[in-house]
């Protein structure tokens, strides 16, 4: 809380739109003027207000969150709520604070007989915060007891000097406009650095201005940039995390454990040399997969089929049949890439490729339970450094349908 003019305060993302500016006593000098009549009340304008709470007071440096500390005895987001509660035109206010803090939060709106306020559990961000304010007002919410607004308001818990006028005018202009905040002159130096930390230029002061709250917006506008900028980014982080944690280990099946010549063998070496932060293990699918019933239990996710003593997909299927047998695919997406090797100097891959093509009609039945069928062809000639090539091709081609699970390649015949 500032005396003089309001200290710059970070916008309600996803970013402001403009369209006032406020001089030193607090008024602001939009150029929408607020003609009688206007007044949101006065047209049944549903008007919120959303405050994030859930600062932790890190930069005051006190163990008391800033919007808590006392002024004359009395916690400052609550001279806050009351410059809002005096507003008779906003009719819910949404506060967002931390669950450890709620209890307090409570106490306050008992203590002070604070009206019109809900509460709701803040993010780990001002960000996470605004929108939780946001879920609460929109309509799809559950035993929701607020309605969605036309407009809302979002501005800082810890700036209760706030006038109506203020309010008003960027009500007013998001209702026209879509979006609008409160701005003010430039009072200090603001300067571009150069790329090696020295000053390159200082900008026009008069040209630019600072941004601070209050902010409104068109609810639905707000909601929606909300929803798809929080939503994608958080499920886009979400999904990278989860694909990262269950493609830690791969499993290499083959008809023949025994012998070490084995192109199964060779295959595995590679992938280990290759992807060497993740897990490779092997495993014959002999013995009715006894062992390989024990690497489902850890939880291995991914496996790499390989067929050599056999020109089509028996060992596949076999181990298509464990893992449908086995559930494991009811939490993750299950990956399986059947290998195939062929010297095309003997036989035609047009030959080889016909047979192979079965595939896609493996795949359409096992995506079903959640498997993710995958082809790979691998070149095997009898030059062994050319092998070698071809494997790590291989290898890479593995890897990546691990990581990524990319849907649109399921069914596919890869070529290494």
């Amino acid at each position: 809380m500032e005396p003089g003019p309001p200290g710059s305060s970070g916008p309600a993302e996803p970013g402001p739109c403009l369209s006032g500016q406020r001089g030193a006593d607090h008024a602001a000098s939009a150029s929408l003027q607020s003609a009688a009549g206007t007044e949101p009340g006065r047209h049944s304008l549903a008007v919120a207000a959303v405050l994030p709470a859930g600062g932790c007071g890190e930069r005051m440096g006190v163990p008391t969150p800033k919007q808590f500390c006392p002024i004359l005895e009395r916690p400052l987001i609550s001279y806050t709520l009351q410059a809002l509660e005096r507003v008779c035109w906003i009719k819910d206010i949404v506060v967002a604070v931390t669950g450890e803090n709620m209890e307090v939060m409570k106490s306050i709106i008992q203590k002070y007989q604070h009206k019109r306020i809900s509460l709701v559990e803040a993010g780990v961000t001002r960000h996470r915060s605004i929108f939780s304010g946001l879920k609460a007002l929109a309509e799809d919410q559950l035993n929701s007891k607020l309605s969605k607004p036309e407009v809302v308001i979002i501005h800082d818990a810890v700036r209760p000097f706030v006038e109506e006028d203020v309010l008003l005018k960027v009500v007013t202009a998001a209702k026209e406009h879509g979006a609008a905040g409160a701005i003010r002159p430039l009072v200090s130096t603001v300067i571009s650095p150069s790329a090696d930390g020295c000053l390159d230029h200082s900008l026009e002061r008069a040209r630019h201005r600072a941004s601070e709250m209050p902010q409104a917006f068109l609810f639905d506008v707000i909601y929606e940039a909300y929803q798809q900028v929080t939503y994608k980014r958080d499920l886009y982080a979400a999904e990278s995390i989860i694909k990262e944690i269950i493609s830690q280990e791969i499993c290499v099946v083959m008809d023949s454990k025994e012998d070490n010549k084995h192109v199964g063998h060779l295959l595995e070496e590679v992938l280990k040399s290759e992807l060497n932060h993740v897990k490779v293990t092997s495993e014959a699918l002999c013995h009715a997969g006894r062992h390989l019933q024990q690497i489902i239990l850890d939880q291995c996710y991914n496996f790499v089929c390989v067929n050599v003593m056999t020109s089509d997909f028996q060992e596949t299927q076999k181990l298509l049949s464990v893992l449908e047998e086995s559930n494991l695919s009811i939490l993750y997406p299950v990956v399986v890439v059947s290998v195939h090797f062929l010297d095309f100097k003997l036989v035609l891959p047009s030959q080889k490729t016909e047979n192979l093509m079965q595939i896609k009609e493996f795949s359409k039945k096992v995506k079903e339970r959640n498997i993710l069928l995958y082809g790979l062809l691998i070149s095997y000639p009898q030059d062994e450094q050319k092998l070698q090539e071809s494997l790590r091709q291989g290898a890479i081609i593995i890897a990546s349908l691990v990581k990524e699970r990319n849907s649109g390649l399921i069914g596919q015949l890869l070529i290494a």
